[in-house]
């Protein structure tokens, strides 16, 4: 099953957690597109940018989406936003994990919460949860229904 892994990646502590979380995916047989594994540094520019992870997104069954932060990222909630419209047509676009598990905006912490909109969107395409483990359990409950929808025609891999 293709992932397009959506999150900030704008310091070295975001991209090594992203990159933690891509090898255990990678390890329960997916496969991750994961932004900045691809773009070369310095940062692209915008039209390389958006023609790169566009193409991610569209190739992509499913998303993992990090939402952790005071606000979820500008960027990754655009990317939820484009993931969410294709999902309308392809019914190979199976929905949206967001992984939350920041104190300051889970209910527990002092933060104003995670935007109603984009929560709103997260849950009616796909699931908040708190770690890898529980995305990775949803992820594979959709590649299941992935699979068995393509019994008639050859399978389709993870």
């Amino acid at each position: 099953m293709k992932l397009y892994f959506a999150g900030p990646l704008f310091t070295p502590y975001e991209r090594d957690f992203i990159s933690k979380c891509a090898k255990v995916l990678r390890d329960h047989g997916f496969d991750p597109f994961v932004p900045h594994e691809d773009h070369l540094y310095p940062r692209p520019t915008a039209k390389v940018c958006f023609a790169n992870d566009f193409g991610g997104i569209s190739r992509a069954n499913a998303m993992l989406a990090i939402i952790d932060g005071t606000e979820v990222d500008d960027g990754t909630a655009c990317e939820i936003g484009i993931f969410h419209a294709l999902m309308q047509t392809d019914p190979t676009k199976k929905g949206i994990v967001a992984l939350h598990d920041d104190l300051r905006t889970n209910g527990l912490g002092e933060g104003k919460g995670i935007n109603a909109f984009v929560l709103g969107c997260l849950e009616k395409s796909g699931k908040v949860v708190r770690n890898i483990e529980e995305a990775v359990a949803q992820l594979e409950a959709w590649n299941a229904e992935l699979t068995a929808g393509s019994l008639g025609g050859g399978s389709l891999e993870k």
